[in-house]
Order: C-alpha cells, then sequence, then structure tokens
C-alpha cells in the first residue's frame, strides 16, 4: 500500500483514470477535486505505482472525523483486479473499520469482495444500487434560454439553505447529513431557483465525488421546467470546470429517468453502488 502525495504523479493518475471510464469516474472526481484545491481533504491509496490495479480515494487521517457520519467518511473504488482491491482492503490502515463509512463504485463485483471482507471484521453492509447518468459535452445539451419561460432567478445555493436540503433530501434528515450538506455547498458547485422571497425552490449539488446529487424541486412549483433547468444549468457549469457532469438516480425514480432522457442523459452500462458499512457497536446509532 502507498499513498500518493505528489502532485505530479497525482495529475498523472487524472489522466490514467480517465482512460478507465465509465468504472472509474467516482475515482476521477475525487482526483480532480485533489488536485483543485484537495477542499475536501482527500487522499489517494495505492497498491502499486505507476502500474496499479486498485486505487481508492479516502479521507486524510489528520482530517477532522465523526464515527457516525457515513456521508463524509467515503472511500471510493476502482480496480483492474479484483483481488488486488481485497488485498487492498485487508491491509492494515487503508480502512478505518472502525467507524460507520460507505464505499462507492461502478464495478459488479464491489458489493460481494467489499462485503467479504467486512463479513470477516463483523461489519454490517447496507447496499444500493442506481443507474449511473453521463450528460453530454455542452455543445450538444438543449438551450437553456429556451427554457427559461418566466425568467426565474437562477443562483446558487448558500450554507444557510442546508437546513431545507437535509429536510428534503431521501438520505438526509439527521446531523451528520445537516453538516455534510453545508460542507458540499461550502465547497462545491451548485444551482438553485429561488422565488420573489429569495427562498429556493428548485436545486441540485455536487458532491466529493464530483457527482451531481439531490436534485429536487418543491411540490408546489413542479411541471414549470425548473428540474430540467437546473440539471442543464449545473452539468454545463461543470463540464465549464472540465469535470464530467455526472449523476445516479434509481430505477424506481421513474419522473427523474424521464427528465434525463428528455435532455439526452446517456444511462451508462454500468451499476453505481453505494455500500453503507456498520460496525456492529454503531448499528442502533446509525440514520440511513
Amino acid at each position: 500500500m502507498m499513498v500518493l502525495n505528489c502532485s505530479n504523479k497525482l495529475l498523472m493518475l487524472e489522466k490514467m483514470l480517465k482512460n478507465h471510464f465509465p468504472e472509474s469516474l467516482k475515482v476521477y472526481g475525487a482526483v480532480m477535486n485533489i488536485n483543485r484545491g484537495n477542499p475536501f481533504q482527500k487522499e489517494v491509496v495505492l497498491d502499486s505505482w505507476p502500474d496499479f490495479k486498485a486505487v481508492i480515494t479516502r479521507r486524510r487521517r489528520e482530517a477532522e472525523t465523526d464515527n457516525l457520519d457515513h456521508y463524509t467518511n467515503a472511500y471510493a473504488v476502482y480496480y483492474k483486479d479484483a483481488r488486488a482491491y481485497r488485498h487492498l482492503l485487508e491491509e492494515r490502515d487503508v480502512i478505518n473499520w472502525d467507524q460507520v463509512f460507505q464505499i462507492q463504485g461502478l464495478q459488479s463485483d464491489l458489493y460481494d469482495v467489499s462485503k467479504a471482507v467486512a463479513n470477516s471484521k463483523k461489519l454490517n453492509v447496507k447496499l444500493t444500487s442506481s443507474r449511473p447518468v453521463h450528460f453530454a459535452p455542452v455543445s450538444t445539451l438543449p438551450d437553456i434560454n429556451s427554457l427559461m419561460g418566466s425568467l426565474p432567478r437562477i443562483t446558487y445555493l448558500s450554507v444557510a439553505d442546508a437546513d431545507l436540503l437535509n429536510r428534503t433530501w431521501s438520505r438526509g434528515g439527521n446531523e451528520q447529513c445537516l453538516r455534510y450538506i453545508a460542507n458540499l455547498i461550502s465547497c462545491f458547485p451548485s444551482v438553485c431557483i429561488r422565488d420573489e422571497r429569495g427562498n429556493p425552490v428548485s436545486w441540485s449539488i455536487t458532491d466529493q465525488f464530483a457527482t451531481m446529487c439531490h436534485g429536487y424541486t418543491m411540490p408546489e412549483h413542479r411541471r414549470k421546467g425548473y428540474s430540467r433547468l437546473v440539471a442543464l444549468t449545473l452539468a454545463r457549469k461543470l463540464q465549464s470546470r472540465g469535470f464530467p457532469s455526472q449523476g445516479n438516480v434509481l430505477d424506481d425514480n421513474t419522473k427523474s429517468i424521464s427528465l434525463l432522457k428528455s435532455i439526452h442523459a446517456e444511462f451508462l452500462p454500468c451499476r453505481f453502488h453505494r455500500l453503507i458499512l456498520i460496525p456492529a457497536t454503531f448499528s442502533a446509532q446509525v440514520h440511513l
């Protein structure tokens, strides 16, 4: 195991990962953020360099942590060889197994390999699987101006909006998520439509893996095209900064799937997997 600290090598890794899309997208997004100021205090662990077979991004050990915060305690994984990934998991000090955390990735055997190691350490594993999507290049996206209609106020979110996002997110509603959302708003691009009183009515944010997430429109403002406008605006904003515009959608979220199809988003051939791993000592305290 080695921690990749050299800025030149991290830039090389970013280029290497681009050659392994779509499976490397989550790690790629995390590495891009590391190379652009590292606002989420991440680092990269590999089995070897430069001919790596497995790579994991994780929170820096010296960063402040909450053992119940699986939102922030998140690892992204990409591997060329599942055995190399398992060996990396089993190495000492690669993963903090004494806290609640999550693993994200886009490879079919990610769950089986991760769960096998988690079982040996007596952690429970909760799996969520969804469809990953990727937006086309800016030049081919629908024209935003044609969606403006009555010219809603398009802006960005502020930390003061974090409580509203925590209450409306299906994965939220707890102290850890509130703090996580506030950090995302502070660190990464967001898009928001506000009403005449300045209140957010539709929005989307970007997470630590450069993934568009928590796209939401308040019920009384739906069927106005706001979700479409927000998604396209954030996709353009990310692409203008050199990031891939990517997201995930649950299989039963038919409205979002229809929206994504209408704006020509590409549904990728792999699956997105989020594993939440819970030590037995914390099982009664975790909010999922």
